[in-house]
């Protein structure tokens, strides 16, 4: 089964195969990610061990979207021996998050 997940935006969009789901996950992402997807491979007959292949789209987008996005693709697809590929379609070793710009650190307040 191919896993394709964006976390690029507030909606958390995931496919597995031709089935999409969407997700306002907000500020429950981090948290609620991997229950979320597994949650979607148990309503269609599936569990971890059938993924063949992950995709992600790697950004532009919310810089703690795309993190904690790929984080959980990588970790899945490492431990689960399975290709990862961009969203180009370039198949790759780790995904790093594309943020479209650099990152607006602001000075500490103290």
């Amino acid at each position: 089964m191919k896993l394709y997940l964006d976390t690029s935006a507030p909606t958390t969009i995931l496919k597995l195969d031709d089935k999409t789901y969407e997700w306002e996950s907000g500020r429950t992402l981090a948290r609620d990610l991997l229950k979320f997807i597994h949650e979607k491979l148990q309503e269609n007959g599936k569990d971890w061990r059938d993924l063949t292949e992950i995709q992600f789209m790697a950004g532009p987008g919310s810089f703690t979207g795309l993190r904690i996005g790929a984080v959980v693709v990588n970790t899945l697809a490492d431990d689960l021996k399975i290709p990862l590929y961009n969203h180009r379609g370039e198949k790759v070793d780790l995904i790093l998050p594309e943020y479209g710009r650099p990152a607006n650190i602001t000075p500490p307040k103290k």
